[in-house]
């Protein structure tokens, strides 16, 4: 049989829940995220690790620490080039974008998000984990994931699109890190992103209206402006990791599983 060409080489069902404050529909969202992404590669999934126990000031940390090390093993034994991702919370990006950035030393991380997911284990109000990964990262991870992280991704190398919702640790992390923001189209124009290139793409940062199927229902972000910005840079394209899909009900799953098509459709568009 001649085998079939799939533009993602690994896709990684990651259905992490355990790093949200709001968890309810996060797994059937994730699974209707694998079941889509699953047509655009072959699929390994990440054995789910249970409740877990709180750990330094992180709520459910070793089922979050547990997965981590799984998902590093499935990268590690595979050795994707390319890899699309179906979450789950935020945090299941850390694994990726690190085995990424071992591969790929100048790659560069859009994070698309209505947040800005960067506090610490010393400035997080609520211990959800997934409100720490763009600071994880940078190299502020917690101690124990720090010794499994190889080098952080430098500030330089890192874009917010759409974020705009934070408490005083995330601004003051992203102040002291520098970090800056991609208005989506700016980089065709400008050539201001180049070399190889992951998105994380968080549903929230996207306009409630158009997609209601979060939990935190913060976005801005015109759907179509979304899936411009994944199409613009599908050439370069490295990983992509789509996030917090949390529908209410399997016909609020079936809907939203046709946005996610789309976006994985613009994502496997080499031109």
């Amino acid at each position: 049989m001649q085998a079939v060409d799939h533009p993602f080489d690994l896709v990684l069902s990651y259905s992490q829940w355990q790093g949200s404050g709001r968890p309810e529909n996060l797994r059937r969202g994730a699974q209707a995220a694998a079941d889509v992404c699953s047509n655009f590669g072959p699929l390994e999934c990440v054995p789910e690790a249970g409740e877990g126990e709180a750990s330094g000031g992180i709520r459910r940390w070793t089922a979050i620490a547990e997965q981590f090390r799984s998902a590093q093993a499935i990268l590690d034994a595979r050795q994707p080039r390319r890899i699309l991702t179906a979450g789950g919370d935020c945090a299941c990006d850390i694994a990726v974008i690190d085995y990424l950035h071992r591969r790929y030393p100048d790659l560069t991380v859009i994070w698309v998000d209505a947040h800005l997911d960067a506090n610490t284990v010393n400035t997080t109000p609520s211990g959800n984990f997934h409100g720490m990964p763009v600071a994880a990262i940078l190299g502020s991870a917690p101690v124990e994931l720090q010794a499994l992280l190889s080098t952080p991704l430098p500030p330089t190398q890192f874009r917010y699109v759409s974020a705009h919702v934070g408490d005083e640790g995330d601004w003051a992390f992203q102040r002291a890190h520098d970090l800056r923001w991609l208005e989506p189209g700016q980089r065709i124009a400008e050539r201001v992103v180049s070399g190889p290139i992951h998105v994380h793409f968080d549903l929230d940062a996207l306009d409630p209206v158009e997609f209601p199927h979060v939990a935190y229902p913060d976005g801005r972000l015109p759907f179509d402006v979304g899936l411009a910005l994944v199409r613009s840079v599908a050439a370069d394209l490295v990983g992509l990791t789509i996030t917090e899909f949390a529908p209410s009900d399997e016909s609020a799953a079936q809907h939203g599983s046709g946005f996610l098509e789309r976006l994985c459709k613009a994502a496997a568009t080499r031109q």
